[in-house]
């Protein structure tokens, strides 16, 4: 019988992705999935470029959450310094700073299970100030409602993170404060106010292959497919749950990055959390496998971060350069003409059968 092309042919993305089709990606021969992913990675990006975040927690610990990684939770005594929310003005210096040294896209994180009323005014501030200095926003505040989605929309915020963390099966052995479904809510009215989504993952909290498959799965099947992917490595934190958690073969790291790109073609996949303990020759292998944006500066919310000067000498060392805001937005735009034209292509040729038929 003959198949009606669908948008996945016409556009090379899918939103349909099975559970043991994941896995055998994962078990491929190393060589044959780098070279798979590789080439994905090349049909919608400058293999050489990588996008450029920096990550400034705008409020610390005493998050109501019982994520088991985390050292904000205030489940967990990790001896972290709790901090208010920080001044309008002080979030702008900051956002300067990581701009003079090349970023091009500014993240603001706030350890709460959602913002307050009260302090949505002031984070609003934020984002109208920080795209005022030329860059791109994010931002990662806990869950949304629809009206505090359509607020930051509003508000020009370009980006909205939010984890899934891992699979659907693992979740509940890292977190009971906040269900899946919760999760899945929030990207979803993320997505209707009009914001991008940012939307990964952690990797080696114990979870098996399966896990990592199952959280690719939810990832890749949502809709569309988030603009940006990061996949972060566990940093083990004294006090928290996941402390002696064994470390995980940075090789199946690898493949997780290069399976992400093989799955969302389209989506910047970042080398986030855990650079600090890998090698130059593993995030050499993770840029190669198709990550194409990492974070910029010596910390990450309340973990370190290789230094500035390290990552500046990895970048020439690999021949990689910062990616060009303009450049982003000029593909973004013409991966959604792309989608329509297909889509309009498919509705012609779905009307056309049933014409015929």
């Amino acid at each position: 019988m003959l198949r009606h092309p669908t948008t996945e042919s016409l556009t090379g993305a899918r939103h349909d992705w099975q559970r043991d089709e994941i896995v055998s990606l994962l078990s491929l021969p190393f060589n044959d999935l780098l070279f798979r992913a590789q080439g994905v990675h090349r049909q919608h990006f400058d293999p050489n470029a990588v996008q450029i975040s920096t990550l400034l927690s705008i409020k610390t610990g005493a998050c109501p959450e019982d994520c088991k990684y985390c050292p904000q939770s205030g489940h967990y005594n990790t001896g972290l310094e709790r901090e208010k929310l920080m001044q309008v003005e002080a979030v702008l210096e900051e956002a300067r700073k990581a701009k003079a040294v090349g970023a091009s896209r500014f993240c603001m994180g706030a350890a709460w299970k959602h913002p307050s009323a009260r302090d949505m005014p002031y984070v609003l501030d934020m984002v109208r100030g920080v795209r005022a200095l030329g860059l791109e926003t994010c931002m990662t505040l806990g869950m949304l409602n629809r009206d505090q989605a359509e607020q930051l929309g509003k508000a020009g915020l370009d980006y909205y993170n939010h984890n899934l963390d891992t699979s659907p099966e693992y979740y509940g052995e890292i977190i009971t404060t906040r269900t899946y479904a919760d999760r899945l809510e929030t990207l979803d009215h993320v997505r209707q106010s009009g914001m991008k989504i940012c939307s990964g993952g952690i990797l080696g909290m114990g979870e098996s292959v399966s896990d990592r498959a199952g959280l690719l799965q939810q990832l890749a099947n949502l809709p569309e497919h988030p603009e940006s992917v990061p996949i972060n490595m566990l940093i083990r934190i004294e006090g928290t749950p996941l402390e002696h958690v064994e470390d995980l073969d940075p090789i199946e790291f690898i493949r997780t990055i290069a399976v992400a790109r093989i799955l969302m073609p389209r989506s910047h996949v970042r080398l986030a959390a855990g650079r600090e303990l890998m090698s130059d020759e593993t995030q050499a292998m993770a840029f190669f496998a198709g990550a194409n944006s990492i974070f910029y500066g010596e910390r990450l919310l309340t973990a370190d971060n290789p230094q500035a000067s390290q990552d500046q000498q990895l970048f020439e060392r690999l021949g990689l350069h910062p990616e060009r805001r303009e450049d982003v937005e000029d593909s973004v735009h013409e991966a959604a003409l792309h989608e329509r034209l297909a889509r309009a292509r498919l509705d012609a040729m779905t009307t056309d059968a049933a014409a015929r038929a």
